[in-house]
């Protein structure tokens, strides 16, 4: 019995240094050198010692004694090893290629048509269509096929306009006659709404292990404390924003009220003796070139500031090109990923702490007044705006001046 333990404590120093460099096949052929080594019993201690199947060292017993093997340079015989599965299920890699591609490959009543084609989905239609395999073997099948795991991509804008460059082109030229003269040039927006309470927001933030806040299952409306519209003020010049955080309504008076708070608050001490204001806008939405509530309320913004405001609007599904959306509303939403806006201090305040590396600086203020919606605007009153259409789209590019008092 002793002896039989020494054994088996020398062949597990020798296999612990010598199982590193050893593949397959040298790995068999040596522990069934030391079974014939040991002798009756061996193959039985051998296993115990290194975890080999007592088959394997028999099959390797039986190859050193015939001779049998590999060739040289192999660890395995020609033939041996897992079938191949194309091979041994002619057909299966067509049949993967229609569950994943039902449209390409001209299957439309695929079973997975209209559902998730997950690894797991896809090894069930297969084994339900009479095949044998395994996720994993899914999974190398699609990988062998050239498919990858991918997300959608937003890249397709919907139809041009055909003046569209000629528009990003006006206004450029525009905004770098402004900011040579030194005028005032701001890009305004609104920012993705935001329901205010215990709802889970985007993103991961550093917390004590297992220790995650908890907030609402539901992101239901009628348990927020109200809604968040913060609308931006982003002035190019100086790499420097206001946003305004109203709790009402998204509206033209709104969105003209948050850019006479950033004049009123940043501007008007930034550009002493400015006479003239350049904006950049969206199409759509509180500040849309076709909405006359926000002409009229620009022309009151005009007379009470004595301003000539220039107006100019991206073309219809640009909206990503707008200065503000990448210069601050990115940042804004990094600032505050991870994190439970649970009221409007909170929203507030964290994006008045948004900042960059390049010196991007904030200001954010609660708008607490209530903004009427629905409100219409006579053509006596538009024609009262002191409305000045550019030669070039003057639907897109016009200027607003000031009225006599």
């Amino acid at each position: 019995m002793r002896r039989d333990e020494d054994l088996e404590a020398t062949i597990v120093a020798k296999f612990v240094v010598m199982s590193p460099v050893l593949n397959e096949r040298a790995r068999r052929l040596w522990a069934a050198a030391e079974s014939i080594a040991i002798g009756y019993g061996g193959d039985a201690l051998v296993s115990a010692a290194t975890g080999l199947a007592p088959e394997t060292i028999r099959k390797g017993r039986r190859e050193l004694a015939v001779g049998d093997g590999a060739a040289p340079g192999r660890i395995r015989r020609p033939g041996a090893g897992r079938p191949n599965l194309e091979q041994d299920q002619p057909g299966l890699t067509a049949a993967l290629e229609r569950l994943v591609d039902p449209l390409t490959r001209g299957d439309p009543m695929s079973p997975l048509r209209w559902t998730c084609k997950s690894r797991a989905q896809l090894t069930a239609a297969l084994t339900a269509g009479g095949w044998r395999v395994s996720s994993s073997a899914v999974g190398r099948l699609l990988h062998a096929l050239g498919y990858r795991l991918q997300a959608l991509r937003k890249t397709r804008e919907g139809q041009q306009h055909p003046d569209r460059n000629a528009q990003f082109a006006h206004i450029n030229a525009t905004a770098a006659t402004f900011l040579q003269q030194g005028h005032p040039v701001i890009s305004v927006d609104t920012k993705k709404k935001e329901l205010v309470g215990e709802f889970k927001n985007a993103g991961l933030e550093w917390q004590p292990t297992q220790m995650p806040e908890h907030v609402q299952v539901h992101d239901f409306p009628s348990q927020a404390a109200g809604k968040a519209i913060p609308y931006g003020v982003y002035d190019m010049a100086r790499n420097e924003a206001w946003v305004s955080v109203g709790r009402d309504h998204d509206t033209s008076a709104f969105a003209v009220a948050a850019i006479r708070q950033w004049w009123t608050m940043m501007g008007r001490a930034a550009y002493a003796g400015a006479t003239h204001l350049l904006i950049t806008a969206d199409a759509g939405g509180s500040n849309g070139y076709r909405t006359r509530a926000w002409k009229t309320e620009l022309q009151r913004l005009a007379d009470d500031l004595r301003l000539r405001i220039t107006v100019c609007h991206f073309p219809p599904g640009t909206s990503k090109w707008n200065k503000i959306e990448h210069r601050l509303f990115c940042h804004i939403t990094t600032n505050w990923r991870g994190r439970a806006l649970r009221t409007f201090e909170t929203i507030v305040d964290l994006i008045g702490h948004t900042s960059t590396a390049t010196g991007l600086r904030v200001h954010a203020k609660l708008d607490k007044r209530r903004y009427r919606t629905g409100v219409k605007i006579t053509a006596a009153e538009m024609r009262d705006v002191a409305l000045h259409r550019h030669d070039f789209h003057g639907d897109w590019n016009y200027e607003i001046r000031p009225r006599a008092t």
